[in-house]
């Protein structure tokens, strides 16, 4: 035990440079030191450094003082054996989450779609209609579409392109989330080591090697390092070597601590040797690293034959956690996967089989996709049949080898409404319904408490139809309080007064407490004014210690005189011990044994007991099963946690005991006192748990207490209710009712027991894990189980990977738990996992209200598609009106479906569970209901709608005619018909009330409202928007009505539109002329007076002459344009109206004319727009001229 430090000073090195030549020993030695394990190690220190002093003399370090923690020399230590850091495992880059969006079933039948229909849109065969070839009635799509063919293809690309970016971005802020929820808690994983003789903590990435780090149960070792002190020490190293046996360690024996193991028991100190990628762990993830497709691969090989028991102790601190594959556990997925007769598929490292929704939503895409593949397929054969009957036999055409490229066109496009028709029918909506709902869900759920790792969880939640909890911390609030004691012969009912005790019993108390309890453990001030003290370390040995101080008392001074180093031996406290004990060497040379535990445990042990004077009297077996029923069951009986208080004084005279002979050392015993400690029930879990059991979820409490307390407990939560005949088993007696003779858990025998056992006592985390695995294989009820399980300890990661959704604690929770689990619950709160279930559930509803509204869509398009390319040989909705529809409104749709707030009322029905179709009864008669009503309005409207509004019909229109109106009021209603269904699908469960709620969606309000006016925007025709004309543009093309640029349109050119004005002038002119001239010729010829020339009945000469002038005069006015002189009467008659530039030979030769009006209405620029005066005013001008 001696700590010789008189030969090196502390570690305050200042030495120049940064080499490992600075200090005696490489970082290569201290590698291949700690390769070696047990005897071979002792070995090679004994050998080559002489002993563990010698190591630390040549790190320049000392082993009582630690490290100066001067900066320089630290950074040396860096450049000479590394930094503690692991660099993360690379995440995925945004291109390879994109890539896996890809994969997804219904975006590849879309993706397959919108190739086709982009490849089509761009094929236009040559040679045009001829007789011939016979003509079709009725248009397969109007010249607008044929131009924007390739809309329809780009469109869905384009929504298949925002679903995949949605998606991968989701994963990538959720990755990079949880990166930095990891790198947060890595910052605040901090470990006790020594610096200039204080005993400090410091962030896990600043130990360096040298440092002298304590450890003691419960850490997870950070760095590699040599025992220098040990008490009863023993490890985990299963996540290095796969041995579940725990590893004592020793000076003597083993001395080789190793990163990422567990100290399960005892404390110690040792030298860290190697840190970062040089510790054991840090090799092991280089191995990953580089070979990291070598370990799929072997990973595949091991996936079916890796036994439970290995993978259990498979730790994720070494390698990500594997995922538990027992035989049992491969069979399972085996039956799930037998509709695909694969082999067995790759064990997937990161998480369990398909979530609940995902199965049944790939289920349902690919039902939908084969329907409306069939549908597509009848649509494009009924079309073929029809135009090849029509034409060959009908019409009675053959077949021309020059027709050929038509007839291909016609088929073309027939196959394009086909494509149509399968674009229609499948849901592209649903895969962004589903990823929106699930980010959404996901970001609200954080300011629940509920960090969600993996996505899925969230909705397998909501199928959760039990939850196993821990009791600690997670029920209970995890502050423990003495409450009750016995002390001296006297229950307590309450802490007492220090006076009342006998003042050498309170002495020896206060000293066992003190000194018999983690250092580490301690009561500190409250952070702020008002507040609890803050408990750090242990919660037992706080509650303990707050006894003291509720003694008026002080543990600290009695520490300070009896520092750790002045144990003598330490047994420390473990699972199968259930005590602590610590001993202590008197001045005499005797020894005195502090010891604590569980009552029933020590009691056993207690062969004397304090009386009320303060002496030890003889404590007999009646006397303790007195005690247990007077005291220790009341207490356990009140919730209460019991620990008995003892110690035992080893004589000087009888020598030293052999301390390893644990059984006669733990013995004799003289109990101090026994106290009642409690963790008070959190005040919101009981109504939390009856929120659980309304919405048909099962809570079960697993914990490690006596069932007696578990019982209290559970009984104070409501997980057990009076009159019920629930079980309660403690560890032992579960085993023996489930096991067989050969010690085997039967699964025939556990389904006796599991679907009534409520309360699981004094359990091991291997009771847990067999519980949770038994009710999830389990076959019993009409549904299979989804099983919700909590836990805080490294020995809860099993459970936790096995379970459906597993919650780890985010403040107790170890490093183990957390990397094992699906939810982290940042406050380690019940409450939150019924958040968990709401919020799951509401994903689930959001997603099937989508589906509602979307099949409606879908059924209705479909069917208007089908029937409408059958009867009338055209879609009646067209390919791009579709298109806004399944984009526009879809992608709208489910932002405004999916992101429903949660309510109260989700948590009023029973489960969904496992096998209940996606699409219930209730939702399959809304859905049929409303594409019944729509389609007898669509199919009114389309087949009598001329009539009712007094329109043409826009039936078996020629092909490349314009819109009509009649298909364009169609289009409307059907728009129209959808919006008012996307209110109607907020309620899927036959609720009457559809507006219930609506103001607490703002998104929702946003989105009707928005789509409503985007449609109207969508349904005027431009020319009617005036308002929208840009500035300083004047007068654009299209602006022109159609009839203008009709006739002769090739002749102008377009750039010379600016003399418009100057034409319209022209024509003004021209008008004067000719009506003074037929008013002079109806006067000459004495025809009837003037109303005569306002009839202006024509004559077949007027006629003829009429249009000789209009020719002449149109000739010459383009004649005129080209040159300049001609340019300059332009202008002169802009200015002067009166000039007219005919000559009079010009003037002589014209005869006397007479109108119709007809030539002059299809000049260009002849008709109403733009400021000239139309024909009909002709009669005005002639007055004024007059």
């Amino acid at each position: 035990m001696a700590n010789n430090t008189a030969d090196h000073p502390p570690g305050n090195s200042t030495a120049e440079g940064g080499h490992d030549g600075d200090f005696g020993i490489s970082m290569t030695d201290l590698r291949s030191l700690m390769e070696l394990r047990s005897g071979e190690a002792v070995n090679k220190i004994r050998d080559s450094y002489g002993d563990v002093q010698g190591i630390c003399r040549r790190l320049k370090t000392s082993p009582i003082e630690g490290l100066s923690g001067n900066p320089v020399d630290l950074e040396k230590r860096h450049t000479a054996f590394g930094k503690n850091f692991i660099p993360p495992k690379k995440p995925k880059t945004f291109l390879q989450l994109v890539w896996e969006a890809l994969q997804d079933v219904t975006l590849i039948i879309l993706e397959i779609a919108a190739i086709i229909s982009l490849g089509l849109s761009f094929y236009h065969p040559p040679g045009g209609d001829s007789e011939a070839c016979g003509q079709v009635a009725g248009g397969v799509e109007d010249e607008g579409e044929a131009q924007a063919g390739w809309i329809e293809g780009a469109a869905i690309l384009f929504s298949v392109i925002i679903v995949v970016l949605v998606t991968a971005f989701n994963d990538w802020s959720k990755e990079k989330q949880f990166r930095g929820l990891q790198s947060r808690i890595e910052q605040e994983q901090k470990f006790t080591v020594i610096r200039k003789g204080q005993v400090i903590q410091i962030p896990v990435a600043e130990i360096v090697v040298g440092d002298i780090a304590q450890i003691k149960y419960g850490d997870l070792l950070p760095a590699d390092g040599i025992l220098i002190q040990g008490n009863d020490l023993k490890i985990d190293e299963s996540s290095l070597t796969g041995e579940s046996d725990q590893v004592r360690k020793s000076m003597e024996k083993d001395p080789m601590l190793l990163s990422g193991t567990h100290v399960m028991e005892g404390s110690g100190r040792m030298v860290v040797s190697a840190v970062g990628l040089n510790s054991q762990t840090g090799i092991i993830f280089t191995l990953l690293g580089a070979g990291e497709n070598d370990e799929e691969k072997k990973v595949k090989k091991k996936g079916e034959r890796r036994n439970s028991q290995n993978a259990k102790t498979q730790d994720g601190i070494a390698l990500e956690i594997q995922p538990l594959k027992s035989e049992e556990a491969a069979e399972s997925e085996e039956k799930e996967e037998k509709e695909e007769a694969k082999p067995v598929k790759k064990v997937n490292v990161t998480k369990k089989e398909k979530s609940v929704l995902q199965g049944k939503l790939t289920r349902l895409a690919v039902q939908i996709g084969k329907a409306g593949l069939i549908m597509s397929a009848v649509t494009v054969i009924i079309l073929i049949l029809y135009f090849v009957i029509d034409t060959f036999a009908v019409q009675g055409r053959s077949w021309v080898a020059e027709c050929t490229p038509i007839y291909i066109q016609y088929f073309v496009k027939f196959f394009i409404i086909g494509v149509t028709v399968l674009v229609v029918a499948v849901p592209e909506g649903l895969p962004l319904a589903v990823t929106i709902s699930l980010a959404y869900s996901v970001k609200k759920m954080m300011k629940d408490n509920n960090l969600v790792r993996h996505l899925d969880a969230c909705e397998t939640m909501g199928n959760a139809t039990a939850i196993c909890s821990d009791k600690t911390g997670t029920l209970t609030m995890n502050r423990m309080t003495v409450v009750q004691a016995y002390i001296g012969d006297t229950h307590y009912k309450t802490v007492p007064e220090p006076d009342v005790i006998k003042p050498e019993t309170l002495e020896t108390l206060v000293n066992s407490i003190s000194i018999n309890s983690a250092y580490t453990t301690k009561i500190l001030p409250p952070e702020k004014e008002g507040g609890l003290p803050r408990h750090v370390g242990n919660k037992t040995e706080c509650a303990l210690l707050g006894l003291v101080l509720d003694l008026k008392r002080d543990y600290q001074p009695i520490r300070e005189e009896i520092p750790e180093e002045k144990m003598y031996k330490v047994y420390t406290f473990n699972s199968s011990r259930k005590s602590m004990s610590t001993v202590l060497k008197n001045a005499d040379g005797g020894f005195r044994m502090y010891s604590k535990g569980a009552s029933e445990i020590v009691l056993r042990k207690c062969s004397r007991i304090l009386d009320a004077q303060g002496q030890p009297r003889v404590f007999k077996p009646k006397d303790r099963d007195e005690m247990v029923r007077k005291v220790i069951e009341p207490m356990a009986c009140d919730g209460l946690r019991t620990i008995c208080v003892a110690y035992r004084d080893f004589p000087a005279e009888a020598g030293e005991p052999n301390w390893d002979n644990e059984n006669d050392i733990l013995n004799e015993l003289v109990c101090i006192a026994v106290v009642g400690i409690e963790d008070p029930v959190r005040p919101e879990v009981p109504e939390a748990i009856a929120k659980c059991q309304r919405a048909g979820i099962t809570v079960r409490m697993v914990t490690g207490d006596n069932i007696n307390t578990a019982r209290a407990i559970a009984t104070k939560c409501g997980i057990l209710l009076p009159g019920e005949d629930f079980l309660c088993l403690e560890g032992k007696e579960f085993n023996q009712q489930i096991r067989n003779d050969k010690g085997e858990v039967e699964q025939e025998r556990l389904d006796k027991v599991w679907p009534k056992l409520r309360v699981l006592a004094r359990s091991s985390p291997t009771d847990k894990h067999t519980l949770v695995k038994g009710i999830i294989d389990s076959t019993v009820g009409e549904t299979r189980q989804v099983v919700a399980v909590t836990g805080d300890g490294t020995n809860d990661g099993p459970a936790l990977k096995k379970a459906d959704v597993g919650f780890a604690m985010g403040i107790a929770g170890t490093d183990v738990a957390k990397e094992a689990s699906d939810i982290i619950l940042t406050d380690d709160n019940f409450t939150s996992i019924v958040k968990a279930v709401m919020w799951g559930r509401n994903v689930y509803d959001s997603i099937s209200k989508f589906l509602q509204f979307q099949l409606t869509v879908n059924v209705v398009a479909v069917i208007v598609a089908f029937t409408g390319a059958c009867i009338t040989q055209d879609s009646p909705l067209k390919a791009v009106q579709m298109l806004w529809v399944n984009l526009i409104m879809d992608t709208l749709a489910s932002l405004a479906l999916a992101t429903e707030p949660p309510t109260e009322s989700l948590l009023l029905r029973k489960p969904y569970g496992r096998d209940k179709p996606l699409i219930s009864r209730t939702m399959m008669k809304n859905i049929l209901g409303h594409a019944v009503y729509q389609l007898v309005i669509i199919f009114t409207l389309l087949f009598a709608g001329e009539n009712f509004f007094d329109i043409d019909s826009g039936r078996n229109a020629p092909l490349h005619s314009p819109p009509s109106e009649h298909y364009t009021i169609v289009f409307n209603v059907f728009v129209m018909m959808q919006l008012f269904n996307e209110i109607n699908a907020r309620k899927i469960h036959g609720e009457r009330n559809v507006f219930e709620g609506v103001y607490r969606n703002p998104i929702f309000c946003s989105v009707v409202l928005g789509t409503f006016a985007l449609q109207l925007i969508s349904a005027i025709p431009t020319h009617h928007l005036k308002f929208l004309k840009e500035a300083g543009h004047g007068i654009t093309k299209e602006e022109i009505p159609e009839e203008e640029l009709t006739e002769g349109a090739d002749e102008i050119d377009h750039a010379e539109m600016e003399l418009r004005r100057g034409q319209i002038l022209w024509f003004r002119g021209l008008n004067r002329i000719q009506t003074q001239m037929d008013v002079v010729y109806t006067f000459q010829t004495g025809q009837a007076a003037v109303p005569g020339a306002l009839r202006r009945q024509p004559s077949v000469v007027s006629q003829h002459n009429d249009i000789k002038v209009v020719n002449a005069f149109r000739s010459s006015l383009y004649a005129g344009l080209e040159s300049p002189e001609s340019r300059s009467s332009i202008h002169s008659f802009m200015a002067h109206p009166e000039f007219v530039p005919l000559s009079e030979e010009e003037e002589a030769r014209i005869p006397a004319i007479e109108e119709t009006g007809d030539e002059i209405e299809s000049l260009p620029g002849a008709s109403s727009g733009g400021g000239g005066e139309p024909p009909s005013t002709f009669p005005h001008s002639c007055q004024s001229s007059i």
